[in-house]
C-alpha cells in the first residue's frame, strides 16, 4: 500500500480548507445559503480577484459549488459531508460561527413575487414541507428539477390547482429558484406558479399594488398553520 499517494487527496483537501480566506468562505456557507463571490470577499477580507482565486480552489477540490442564476454566480457548499467536516472541525476548534443575516425588508423578505412564483420565507417554507409531505421529489440530492409525486398531484388539484394544464406548458414543470434573500430555494417553474395563483385565488395572501410584496391574509394564516404547520407570522423575524 503506497501511504502517501493514498493520503495525499486528504492533505491536498486539508491545504485547501486551512487558508484563512478560504476558511472564512466556507464557514460563511455553513448554514446552508449561497452566497456570491462578492459577497465572500467581503466575509474573506480579501480582494473580488482573489476570491475568485479562493473560489476555483475550492471547487477544484469539490468543497464548493457553484449556481449560475441569470447574471448572478451563487457559492454553497458541495454537499452535506462537506458541512459535517466543517462542523466536526468547528466542534473541534469551539468557536461559534455567525449567523446569515439578510439585508431586504421586512415585508419583501417574508413574501413577494419571483416573476410568476412565490419567493421570500414563505415560498422557502413551503418548498421545504411540500418535500416533507412528499408531494415533491427528487431523483438525486441535488436535483434542481423536481417531480410531482402521484399524493402531490391530487393534494395540489384538491386545493384548486390546474396540474394538467401546468404539464401542458413547454416551461420546466417545477424546479428549484435560489432565492436572494433566504438563499435557500423556493419553488419555481409551472407548479411554482400555478401554486401562486392558487394561494391569490384562495386569498390566502394578497399583491400589493406597487411592489412584489405578498401579504398573507388572517384566513391565510389560519390555512397555512393547519394544512403546512406554517406559522406565517414568525417567517422573517
Amino acid at each position: 500500500m503506497n501511504v502517501e499517494r493514498s493520503e495525499a487527496p486528504v492533505s491536498e483537501i486539508a491545504a485547501a480548507i486551512a487558508e484563512p480566506a478560504r476558511t472564512r468562505m466556507l464557514y460563511a456557507l455553513l448554514d446552508g445559503r449561497a452566497r456570491t463571490s462578492t459577497e465572500l470577499a467581503i466575509v474573506a477580507e480579501v480582494s473580488p480577484s482573489t476570491a475568485s482565486v479562493h473560489l476555483a480552489k475550492l471547487r477544484e477540490r469539490q468543497l464548493v459549488k457553484m449556481h449560475a442564476q441569470g447574471k448572478h454566480r451563487y457559492f454553497r457548499l458541495a454537499d452535506s459531508q462537506v458541512a459535517a467536516v466543517l462542523e466536526a472541525l468547528n466542534v473541534l476548534a469551539g468557536t461559534p460561527r455567525a449567523r446569515f443575516q439578510p439585508n431586504t425588508p421586512h415585508r419583501l423578505r417574508a413574501a413577494r413575487t419571483c416573476y410568476d412564483h412565490m419567493a421570500g420565507a414563505l415560498a422557502v417554507a413551503l418548498h421545504d414541507r411540500l418535500f416533507a409531505l412528499r408531494w415533491l421529489k427528487r431523483e438525486r440530492a441535488d436535483d434542481v428539477d423536481y417531480q410531482l409525486t402521484a399524493g402531490g398531484a391530487e393534494a395540489l388539484e384538491n386545493l384548486g390547482a390546474n396540474i394538467e394544464a401546468a404539464r401542458a406548458t413547454r416551461r420546466r414543470f417545477a424546479c428549484a429558484c435560489l432565492d436572494c434573500s433566504e438563499r435557500r430555494p423556493h419553488l419555481a417553474g409551472a407548479v411554482g406558479a400555478e401554486l401562486l395563483n392558487v394561494l391569490l385565488r384562495r386569498k390566502w395572501i394578497t399583491r400589493d399594488l406597487d411592489s412584489r410584496v405578498l401579504s398573507v391574509t388572517s384566513g391565510g394564516k389560519r390555512e397555512l398553520r393547519a394544512r403546512f404547520g406554517i406559522e406565517a407570522a414568525n417567517l422573517s423575524d
